[in-house]
């Protein structure tokens, strides 16, 4: 992959650990390039495209940890594969948060959007509008069916 710009995520020794379980969750996902300054030690750059958006993996050491202020966003085409990542990235250490998103068991937040979310939330019908942003306010998983009835006002 020759992408002229990538994410890069900071790890403290699990960057290929990580990478690899991206790549388990997502279509279109691969690790692309491993570099591994010694042949029989870890990967300190891993270099993966996740659903085709490129990402690397670096084991930088401890100085750095991740934050909520940056996120990665995954658009769900529906509550199967919603609940899916959902419950993948949470396993094993992940945490839920508020409104569609969590933390992964490496400290990633992750947003997991069902794809009808940002076409309701920006319908020209602001009053349905309205009432899907509240019901998703009180959310931690997004419910599709429970913010189709805010927006048709059940």
């Amino acid at each position: 992959m020759t992408a002229k710009v990538k994410t890069c995520l900071w790890f403290d020794g699990q960057a290929e650990e990580a990478a690899s379980f991206y790549v388990s969750l997502i279509p279109d996902s691969r690790i692309e390039t491993l570099f591994r300054p010694k042949p029989d030690g870890p990967a300190l750059l891993v270099e993966f495209t996740l659903g085709g958006t490129p990402y690397q993996a670096l084991n930088g050491g401890p100085r750095y940890t991740h934050s909520p202020a940056a996120s990665i966003s995954v658009r769900t085409k529906d509550q199967e594969e919603t609940d899916r990542l959902w419950e993948a990235l949470i396993a094993d250490g992940g945490a839920e948060s508020r409104c569609g998103w969590l933390t992964d068991r490496y400290g990633v937040s992750w947003q997991i959007v069902p794809e009808v979310l940002p076409r309701l939330l920006t319908s020209p019908e602001r009053a349905a509008a309205d009432r899907a942003m509240q019901a998703m306010m009180t959310m931690v998983k997004i419910d599709i069916a429970g913010i189709e009835a805010a927006y048709a006002g059940n």
